[in-house]
């Protein structure tokens, strides 16, 4: 079965930090550009960051950029996104994704086939 699975969200206060995971079973991670989502109450999906295939490509979106580190680790498999000062607005459901690109990564929904049900990540005081 596959599957990609987010972990690492919780409750953090204005500043701090967290770091995103992703994981999967059914599929070898390392063979997918992976890209990071976030559905921020009152607006629509947004491409937060992206990786590709080989770790040498990054994109990340401007709202995050400075804040948001993305990385992979192929021997654990795993794609991580570190998020730093973090801030209110930041608050919302973070998923994974996993896409077949040959080149590059992408923060287009639509280039990723396989996503994770979601992280909870909330910023509050």
């Amino acid at each position: 079965q596959l599957q990609v699975v987010e972990s690492g969200g919780g409750l953090v206060q204005p500043g701090g930090s967290l770091r995103l995971s992703c994981a999967a079973s059914g599929l070898d991670l390392d063979a997918y550009a992976i890209g990071w989502f976030r559905r921020v109450p009152g607006k629509e999906r947004e491409g937060v960051s992206c990786i590709d295939r080989r770790g040498g490509t990054t994109i990340t979106a401007e709202s995050v950029k400075g804040r948001f580190t993305i990385s992979r680790d192929s021997a654990k498999r795993t794609v991580y996104l570190q998020m730093s000062s973090l801030k209110p607005e930041d608050t919302g459901v973070y998923f994974c994704a996993a896409g077949g690109l040959n080149f590059g990564c992408a923060t287009a929904p639509a280039s990723y086939s396989y996503w994770g049900l979601g992280t909870q990540v909330t910023v509050s005081s």
